[in-house]
């Protein structure tokens, strides 16, 4: 069998599994198994275990759940009611106030968090009945928390960039610090649209409680106090990363043990919690490494068979400036991210479009970056739009999936801008990295 008939049988049985609902983790692993039985016999079976083991004994790969119980525990702490109660009556005096707080409540969350699923359900629980009951626009209401729990995909320590680091051979430290200005350049492009909007159309954000606007500077640092101990866990970790001081798995065991100590003396954490938390963090994070594994075990296969440099010396071959294969590459992760999950579309996709953007003579770390804000808007296009669902899930029962995938369309512009950007100018990615060396 040769690369092209592999790769006919791998698009198919991939596919034809999807369809008819087969998680993702099974889907990948029974394709590998037909595709090594197809070519290799019962020896498949002894490469497909050597690939797992190897997958899964990757030191790096610690730092996933890791990451994972740093963010449910400063979840469960009560860290993000605090966090949108404090942010939202700083921005009281914006236009769509109560929206930026939270926009802003959610990139900082993405820094503690890095999960979509929890950012999103958190947000829904603490921020959408306080905007729905100031008599916030419903649409503007879903749109803005889907999109805010979505910058967990981009702003470190997101788990799309480690794993893309993890796959690609690349530093995590080096994705982390060229994901951080496209992070939160999509954070104020989203802040900019609701104070926009709002400007525009009052009768969507009304205005904050005269309590709200006037109330002292004293009280409003007081309200913020809380909130030091978790700012300064998240600065220590990304910073110990960013320097070069730690490790990404050591940096997130020290944020562990942090996050545990700022819960602790919040009061609102107890050692009965811990295995609520254990739990929470073993449900987030055992899909990821099925999946994980699985797609490890195909793209293993996969690529003994030819079928990698085949697929790569295809894209590279398409008589199309260097910009315009890029583009294309953007083009079909889109069409991807409608119906399959991150975690597969990087780990059966980089093996083939890395040697081709690193031939082109363009940054990895750059198109981790792009690739990074390409899963991001993947959380938010039907028909799989995981963040809808995610929402969906803790929204009042009167909120209907077609109206929260409605809402979110001028964020996917938004994201659409931003991304529009990284790729025209490589350095908005690429400039922190630089300097940091």
């Amino acid at each position: 069998m040769g690369p092209e008939s592999a790769t006919i049988l791998v698009l198919g049985f991939l596919f034809f599994f999807i369809a008819i609902g087969i998680p993702l983790a099974i889907a990948t692993l029974s394709t590998a198994i037909i595709l090594g039985m197809s070519m290799f016999g019962f020896n498949s079976v002894l490469l497909i275990a050597n690939r797992l083991y190897d997958a899964s004994t990757n030191y790096v790969l610690i730092a996933v759940p890791l990451f994972i119980l740093m963010g449910v525990l400063m979840e469960r702490g009560g860290i993000a009611a605090r966090l949108f109660t404090v942010l939202h009556i700083w921005s009281a005096r914006l236009p769509g106030g109560m929206g930026v707080g939270c926009v802003f409540a959610g990139a900082i969350m993405a820094a503690m968090v890095g999960i979509v699923g929890a950012e999103i359900i958190t947000l829904g629980l603490v921020a959408m009945p306080a905007m729905l009951a100031r008599g916030y626009d419903k649409r503007l209401t879903l749109g803005v928390i889907c999109a805010s729990g979505s910058l967990g995909a981009m702003i470190p320590p997101s788990l799309v960039l480690v794993f893309f680091g993890l796959i690609a051979g690349e530093s995590i430290a080096q994705l982390f610090a060229a994901a951080f200005v496209p992070g939160v350049l999509m954070a104020l492009s989203y802040a900019g649209y609701i104070v926009i909007r709002a400007s525009l159309q009052p009768s969507l954000a009304p205005p904050p409680t005269r309590e709200e606007i006037e109330m002292p500077l004293g009280e409003k640092l007081a309200l913020g106090t809380g909130l030091i101990l978790p700012a300064l866990i998240i600065l220590g970790v990304l910073g110990s990363i960013y320097f070069g001081i730690a490790a990404p798995t050591e940096a997130a065991a020290i944020g562990v043990a942090g996050a545990l100590l700022a819960v602790t003396i919040s009061g609102n954490f107890r050692l009965s919690d811990l295995h609520h938390t254990i739990l929470q963090t073993g449900r987030a994070i055992g899909p990821v490494l099925w999946v994980f594994l699985g797609a490890n075990a195909l793209i293993s296969i996969y690529s003994l068979s030819g079928g990698v440099n085949y697929l790569a010396g295809l894209i590279g071959s398409v008589d199309l400036p260097p910009m315009g294969i890029i583009l294309v590459i953007l083009f079909l992760l889109f069409l991807l991210g409608m119906v399959m999950d991150w975690i597969g579309i990087a780990i059966l996709t980089m093996p083939v479009f890395l040697p081709v953007v690193e031939g082109l003579g363009f940054d990895p770390i750059w198109f981790g970056v792009i690739f990074c804000i390409s899963m991001q808007i993947a959380y938010l296009t039907p028909p799989i739009g995981a963040s809808a669902f995610y929402l969906k899930s803790v929204a009042p029962p009167d909120v209907t999936l077609s109206e929260i995938f409605a809402s979110i369309w001028p964020f996917v512009g938004l994201q659409l801008v931003v991304l529009a950007l990284v790729v025209a100018f490589p350095g908005l990615a690429l400039w922190l990295p630089a300097m940091l060396n």
